[in-house]
């Protein structure tokens, strides 16, 4: 029988050799090739010794589901090794990640810096949970990195990075902002869900804390919950102690379900890519649309930012259609190959409006000081053939209009132009 590979092993493979291995090289009970759910809430111990050891840290092992779970640790080092971190602690779902971080390395007194463009959950705290607790939140332009610059170093104990954006599509210059950051002695986490780890290694351009929502595109399927963090043993140590504490642990099932998304994550994402930048080159032509969002696209302000720092654009789209939400109420449910749901990251397209989706939790005046209108709708692009995705897309825009249910706006060619000058190249 042929011996797994060490984790040695590892360190020269590509991406996908790493998202099927990662946490995988060691043999599984009873020689399984799959990893086993263990779903044991406690482990025992004949040795009282051994026991407290383990309980201490101080011997391998696991003494209660909450702390530490056989299946879930696999999951952690897969993520490790796609991040390549020294260290990840898993969720019960991205949101438990998003806030138990915040609330690791925040307390009464501190102050973050973060962005006005952020996910709407993300948006919440920022605004109604952390001010509650006696923390200081400064949200700058997304765009204006002098601005964003300026308030960290006013002093901050944390500066939050979502890139890109959700669902605006914005890319921020991690590099310089890290600076920015280390100059006045502040924690440096980022949201790299959208890029994923193909794409966006955030810990390689000097980000401290690096949070996957794994309900996404690591999981790849829409049928699961579950976040990660990556980091330095000594932060994860921290993030991981306040998880203990507070309980927002990842199930056994749902950690082996995202460990068997990611192993197909790089096949996923190569179709996915494709036939959103496909989308992408035919909404910059459709009357109907006033702007389009997508990295890839030339025109896009931070085109040159995202080439530097990514490898790939992602897979999603978001536009703005002309008539706001009358459009939308039409476009959508035209759409034949799409789900119409509040998700993203799945093998199936979707389809949904922000007010809906990623800001849900706003009301329509935040969401407008936010930047983000009532016609802006946001793509998860699927595996589906390209082809038929732009035939479906079409379709649905000709129904839009041959049924009068929108006004073209006599600017929207001259915005579209600008977002997608130099297309041909």
């Amino acid at each position: 029988m042929n011996k797994k590979p060490g984790s040695a092993a590892l360190v020269n493979a590509g991406s996908g050799t790493r998202a099927v291995w990662g946490g995988e090289q060691v043999r599984h009970p009873y020689n399984a090739t799959q990893t086993p759910i263990v779903v044991s809430a406690a482990y025992g111990y004949d040795d009282i010794d051994v026991w407290y050891d383990v309980a201490l840290g101080k011997a391998p092992g696991f003494i209660y589901s909450r702390m530490g779970n056989p299946t879930v640790e696999t999951l952690e080092a897969k993520i490790r090794e796609l991040e390549l971190a020294e260290s990840a602690v898993a969720f019960s779902s991205g949101m438990a990640a998003i806030s138990s971080v915040l609330y690791t390395f925040l307390a009464h007194g501190d102050r973050v810096v973060s962005t006005k463009d952020s996910y709407g959950g993300t948006n919440k705290i920022f605004e109604e949970f952390l001010p509650r607790t006696g923390v200081s939140v400064t949200l700058c332009e997304t765009f204006d990195h002098e601005e964003i610059e300026r308030e960290i170093a006013k002093g901050c104990q944390l500066v939050y990075l979502e890139t890109p954006t959700n669902p605006t599509l914005k890319v921020l210059d991690i590099q310089r902002l890290v600076a920015a950051a280390k100059r006045v002695g502040a924690v440096v986490v980022a949201d790299n869900t959208f890029a994923t780890p193909l794409n966006q290694n955030p810990l390689a351009l000097g980000v401290d804390v690096v949070i996957h929502s794994a309900t996404k595109f690591l999981s790849g399927h829409g049928d699961v919950l579950g976040g990660l963090v990556c980091g330095s043993e000594v932060l994860m140590a921290k993030v991981r102690h306040y998880r203990e504490i507070n309980g927002a642990a990842l199930d056994p099932f749902s950690a082996y379900m995202i460990i068997r998304g990611m192993k197909t994550l790089v096949l996923r994402m190569r179709q996915q890519q494709r036939s959103a930048r496909a989308l992408a080159e035919y909404l910059c032509t459709e009357p109907l649309v006033e702007s389009v969002n997508y990295p890839g696209l030339p025109g896009h302000p931070n085109h040159a930012v995202a080439c530097a720092q990514m490898s790939g654009f992602g897979a999603i789209v978001s536009f703005v259609v002309s008539g706001g939400m009358d459009t939308v109420k039409v476009l959508l449910p035209r759409l034949r190959f799409a789900h119409c749901a509040g998700n993203l990251g799945a093998v199936e397209t979707i389809y949904g409006p922000a007010r809906t989706t990623s800001h849900v939790e706003n009301t329509l005046e935040e969401r407008l000081a936010l930047g983000i209108s009532e016609g802006l709708v946001r793509i998860s692009v699927g595996i589906e053939d390209t082809d038929d995705l732009l035939d479906d897309l079409k379709q649905a825009f000709a129904f839009v209009r041959s049924s009068g249910n929108s006004a073209v706006l006599e600017n929207t060619q001259l915005s579209i132009n600008e977002t997608c000058a130099g297309i041909a190249g």
